[in-house]
């Protein structure tokens, strides 16, 4: 007989009673512990047998024996092969964050160079993201900086266009761009569209490693105009040739031996890792960049390369070589996941010797280097959280720092930004920006603008907490500004229950003198900190970064609003007719006077569309 009082089993014994109807096949597994949080996602070659490992106690560390008391229920999905379930498993950990999994925490996406293949006039042109647009992409560039580099570089040698379609539309006569020699213009036909190809040929040449080829042709397309006395014409081949050979002098690592491959080299230390990555392509190196994933001090170097390698690369381009210093476990079986992947072979190498085992060994350097630059910016980070929290008197240093502040210009494009900073330091995919809707806000109302700003945020923290999803509450929130900003503040924080977070105001010193900061807590009077006291110094930069997230917010947001075209508001004009009309009238104002006969003589517009357009601009 069934005893209903019995108490729920957890823990070792719940994981053995689930191995009892667990299938001998592969699969990936889920442990979660209270609240439903997932503590864990692994893959098995067969789910039994991986599983009664864990019911039979013998553990190799503490974490996972800690890991294993703390599951209360589990989940399974059986896959038709041990590579799908790698594949998987990639997936659920970037997408539930585990609390026992090896996390790779930056991944944001890289930018790459497209050569856009839909319009008669291919585009140059920055991207990130899908590869939703025809064309040819060459990447990954480990930072804007980088790929921004290398653009300008490819416009000073091929004179491609870079202009959106609808400016190309409607150039009437070449921009700037083409009287500094950085484009050929196409789109006023100053080159004809076959001579533009070429170009577009070569730069694509280029960008696949066949720089030498290119430079070459160029070469003697100069020597030939100089002999037919085309002198003008040769010192542009001249200039062109100079760029491209720029970017070999200014790149500090292009391989001899290797035409495509990521580099991967792993230093980890004190129970923190750095994973350094250097990318190669067209025998070019596109730059670097260091990560420091989660790990625990009982990882091993195999199996934190083998989570990193798998999330890295589940939403990146694969190349055809990875370089690493550490073979990761299950070599062969991620290569097989690549491969499905990409659709072509994956080989991951750690080489011996020769120009590779060179880049490895610098890639390793840079992670050594990296690593203890972190380890010695988390302490110093650590001593001031200390210092912040001795000086608010707060219960414990905090964890999150939340920081808020508004832009605007007499009230116009008002909007807040909220910045995040921790113990890593500034944690910008946290930062936030409040664009100001409330109609009854008196335009330059700073108050109105701050409790607008907060009770959207604390609304909807109350709101996550009430439906019990992971909210996030911060440890203390400054604000921009003095007693009355606090007041106003503080007054929202009651209204919706939060008012035990702790609240501090910081107002500039007279005449706006940093050092003279005065720092406001609710019931106290105000006070300030020594000049040269470090922890001022801290929450100087807090406030500086607040302050240029939201000027920056700001300036974007007015920014859209001037490009913003009047034909936009017009029902029945889309881009194609509004395309036209500018192509025909040069710009909104000169379809603004325009008569309705003249505007009836645009392909598509119709005598009520005309009389509509009319219309508008004159009410307005």
């Amino acid at each position: 007989m069934l005893d209903k009082t019995a108490a729920p089993l957890k823990g070792a014994a719940l994981i053995k009673d689930e191995v009892k109807r667990l299938p001998d096949r592969p699969g990936v597994y889920r442990m979660i512990g209270e609240d439903a949080e997932v503590l864990y996602v692994g893959k098995a070659r067969s789910l039994k047998k991986r599983v009664l490992q864990y019911a039979q106690g013998r553990f190799h560390t503490q974490r996972i024996a800690l890991m294993v008391d703390l599951t209360r229920s589990m989940e399974f999905i059986t896959t038709r092969t041990e590579t799908d379930a790698l594949l998987l498993e990639i997936n659920l950990i970037k997408q539930l964050k585990p609390r026992f999994n090896v996390l790779l925490r930056d991944d944001k996406s890289f930018p790459e160079i497209l050569i856009r293949r839909d319009h008669p006039a291919a585009q140059l042109k920055k991207h990130r993201g899908a590869h939703a647009i025809p064309g040819d992409y060459f990447g990954p560039f480990a930072s804007a900086w980088a790929v921004n580099r290398t653009l300008n570089t490819l416009q000073k040698a091929f004179l491609l266009r870079s202009c959106t379609d609808s400016v190309y539309e409607t150039r009437t006569r070449p921009c700037m761009l083409h009287q500094i020699r950085r484009c050929s213009a196409p789109c006023t036909g100053l080159i004809g569209l076959e001579d533009y190809q070429g170009l577009v040929d070569q730069a694509e040449a280029f960008l696949r490693g066949k720089s030498r080829a290119v430079m070459a042709q160029m070469g003697r397309e100069m020597e030939a105009a100089a002999e037919e006395l085309e002198f003008e014409r040769a010192a542009r081949l001249r200039d062109r040739i100079r760029a491209l050979a720029s970017i070999a002098q200014e790149t500090q690592v292009n391989p001899e031996t290797v035409d495509e491959a990521d580099v991967f080299a792993l230093f980890a230390e004190g129970g923190q890792a750095c994973v350094q990555v250097f990318f190669f392509r067209a025998g070019q190196n596109w730059g670097n960049r260091a990560y420091f994933p989660r790990v625990d001090k009982s990882d091993e170097d195999p199996d934190i390369m083998a989570a990193f390698l798998g999330q890295f690369y589940e939403d990146k381009p694969i190349p055809k070589l990875i370089l690493v210093n550490v073979a990761p476990c299950d070599e062969d079986l991620l290569c097989e996941a690549f491969a499905i992947k990409s659709g072509r072979k994956v080989e991951i190498s750690r080489p011996q010797r020769g120009e590779k085992r060179q880049l490895v060994e610098h890639a390793l350097t840079n992670a050594r280097e990296a690593l203890g630059r972190k380890m010695a910016e988390s302490s110093a980070q650590s001593k001031l959280l200390a210092g912040v929290c001795e000086a608010f008197g707060l219960e414990a240093p905090p964890e999150r720092i939340e920081v808020y502040d508004n832009s605007h210009i007499m009230g116009t494009n008002a909007v807040g930004g909220m910045i995040v900073a921790g113990p890593e330091g500034f944690q910008k995919n946290q930062y936030r920006k409040f664009n100001i809707k409330g109609t009854d806000i008196t335009p330059g109302d700073d108050f109105g603008m701050m409790k607008e700003v907060l009770r959207r945020r604390f609304s909807r923290l109350v709101k996550e907490e009430a439906e019990g999803e992971d909210a996030v509450r911060p440890d203390l929130v400054l604000i921009d500004g003095g007693a009355g900003q606090i007041s106003a503040v503080m007054e929202v924080m009651a209204d919706l229950g939060v008012d035990d977070i702790p609240v501090v105001g910081v107002a500039k010193g007279p005449d706006r003198d940093a050092g003279l900061e005065r720092f406001f807590i609710p019931g106290k009077p105000y006070f300030m900190l020594e000049p040269k006291s470090p922890v001022l110094y801290y929450l100087q930069r807090l406030r500086d970064e607040a302050h240029r997230f939201a000027i920056g917010t700001h300036r974007t947001r007015r920014t859209m609003e001037m490009k913003r075209n009047p034909l936009d508001e017009i029902d029945g004009v889309g881009p194609g007719r509004k395309r036209a009309l500018l192509h025909a009238f040069g710009s909104a104002r000169g379809v603004s006077r325009a008569s309705v006969d003249d505007l009836m003589k645009v392909e598509g517009v119709s005598q009520p569309l005309a009389q509509r357009i009319h219309d508008f601009f004159r009410k307005s």
